[in-house]
């Protein structure tokens, strides 16, 4: 947040300290219309989803469809074109080492190492047209399942601000809706668990059993790890309130809740293993811990043995994880507390912000409410897990950020009954929470449009010679050339599922490597070299000769 908008803030929160009813006629009409509304508690739900999708398009103008960056977004997107071409793995390729690239399986099959659920809602956008599409129906579940499980925890009107918050939040300007890696899904799953968790206690009926196990299948399969976390204290007390002596007879609830469940959960349990066995060859041998082993060989969590560097022909390889993924591991305390500040700084940027954090100054009131002792816990206990693995990016907490929503809605009910010296100062500053977070919208919009435009990013170049070639009745070979001092974030080697039938195919120079085979391979192909190091990037026709001094 610049200067200026701390300046406003702390204005702002200054006026309505001292004039709380300050505008009341106007603010107390529209909150008498959102209650209205938030009443009719499904057409709350479906509104807020339809409001994701709506003001996320209404920006394309600003904020166009994204283009893939980063390694994990060229892996999903793989595994989108896997699901669409009716499989869920590839046969590993002939020419799989120059075709190799970063959080992509080669062998035993062909495929991402990720968990399969935000494959396949890029897989559900690439039917309708663009991954992107998928990526924001995920995003407007997200906001519908926040909603729903609000209304669970929080009367119905609170339920529908929380619902507003996480759209404004999370669906607009985040990189959860501006790129194909993001936590909607696992958000949404971690709404779902949390949201009939206390329905499944107070009424007992098997659609929420269904709904909880249905939650608990999209984290198992978005954000497994974490998802485990997320659930454990929940399960915790589900299953001494089934043994106690509140719960309804054994066999009723064996029939609403435990019968429905199992069957659900069931399912999950034989997909993910049917799914490691496809991909790595083993029902328990999840594509991501197999990755690890071949391709990492260093340890993910601060007390695991740090094992010799593996050798890689590519050079790529070896920087990224010889040398960049090594440096994040150091055994040590002091490199313990850096990592975890610096991971608590990521996630309060991302899930909270300064305006944000203003309820929790009432955090000392939530604690004292017992039906929130439980979220805290969960809390804790996610938050803990999330600092014992070396690396973090803000959506491996998706699961968590639910209920992280549940304490926030809570902490602003709070805020609102606030009184300070017998006035009620409470109703003015939760009114400057909501309006700063959605003055926050056009605050943004004008300063993106008034940013100078940029040199073309290599993501841009990338996307941009493929709808050059895609557009050219021949099909390509592009092989990609990196100088030793290469920025191995920029990757250019991603290809899609059916490798062989695709318009363009992308492969790596290797220093020292005969590329005679590749070539024989793709004889029948137009051949390019690609300079990824050039400013601009710089694509020309395949010349062996150049090739051949290149390499000495």
């Amino acid at each position: 947040m610049s200067h200026l908008r701390w300046i406003i803030l702390i204005v702002v929160l200054s006026v309505a300290f001292v004039a709380p009813q300050l505008g009341d006629r106007w603010l107390g009409a529209i909150e008498r219309l959102a209650a209205r509304l938030a009443a009719r508690k499904w057409a709350a739900i479906v509104g807020v989803a339809l409001a994701a999708v709506l003001a996320r398009v209404a920006l394309l103008g600003v904020f166009p469809v994204p283009v893939p960056v980063v390694h994990d977004e060229f892996s999903y997107l793989l595994a989108a074109d896997t699901f669409v071409h009716g499989r869920l793995t590839n046969p590993p390729h002939p020419m799989w080492l120059f075709l190799d690239t970063f959080h992509v399986q080669q062998h035993p099959t062909y495929a991402t190492i990720f968990p399969p659920a935000q494959g396949g809602a890029l897989a559900l956008g690439q039917v309708l047209g663009h991954p992107w599409i998928g990526v924001l129906l995920s995003t407007a579940l997200m906001c519908a399942a926040i909603t729903w499980m609000l209304q669970a925890w929080v009367p119905a009107s609170w339920a529908l601000l929380g619902g507003v918050l996480a759209l404004l939040r999370f669906g607009l300007f985040t990189y959860w809706v501006n790129s194909y890696w993001g936590g909607a899904v696992a958000l949404a799953g971690g709404a779902m668990v949390l949201g009939a968790f206390p329905r499944i206690i107070r009424r007992c009926r098997a659609r929420d059993a269904v709904v909880l196990g249905v939650g608990a299948g999209l984290l198992a399969n978005s954000r497994p790890v974490e998802g485990l976390l997320f659930c454990i204290p929940l399960t915790v007390v589900l299953v001494g309130w089934l043994f106690s002596r509140s719960s309804p007879a054994f066999t009723f609830v064996s029939r609403r809740v435990l019968f429905p469940l199992s069957c659900v959960m069931a399912v999950v349990l034989l997909f993910i293993g049917y799914y490691n066995w496809r991909v790595t060859g083993n029902a328990l041998l999840f594509p991501h811990v197999l990755y690890l082993r071949q391709q990492c060989n260093c340890p993910v969590l601060p007390w695991q043995k740090q094992y010799p560097p593996v050798h890689y022909s590519n050079p790529q390889f070896q920087d990224y994880y010889n040398v960049r993924f090594r440096q994040r591991f150091i055994p040590s305390w002091d490199a313990w507390k850096h990592r975890s500040w610096r991971s608590a700084q990521a996630w309060w940027q991302t899930f909270i912000g300064a305006t944000l954090s203003i309820p929790f100054v009432t955090l000392p009131w939530v604690v004292r409410d017992r039906r929130m002792r439980l979220l805290l816990v969960q809390f804790c206990v996610s938050a803990v897990g999330l600092l014992l693995v070396i690396v973090f990016e803000p959506h491996y907490a998706a699961p968590m950020a639910a209920t992280l929503m549940v304490l926030l809605v809570q902490a602003m009910r709070h805020l609102r009954q606030w009184h300070c010296f017998g006035r009620r100062v409470g109703i003015g500053l939760s009114r400057v929470v909501v309006l700063a977070v959605l003055a926050n919208v056009p605050l943004y919009v004008a300063e993106t449009i008034r940013q100078p435009p940029l040199a073309e990013a290599w993501n841009v170049s990338r996307a941009r010679i493929i709808k050059h070639l895609e557009a050219t009745p021949d099909s390509h070979l592009v092989i990609v050339r990196y100088t030793e001092h290469h920025t191995v974030d920029e990757e250019w080697v991603y290809n899609a599922a059916d490798v062989d039938h695709s318009k363009v195919v992308w492969a790596r120079e290797i220093p020292g490597q005969d590329l005679n085979p590749l070539l024989d391979y793709y004889r029948d192909r137009r051949i390019w070299l690609l300079d990824a190091d050039a400013a601009p990037p710089q694509l020309k026709p395949y010349s062996s000769d150049a090739t051949t001094r290149s390499s000495h």
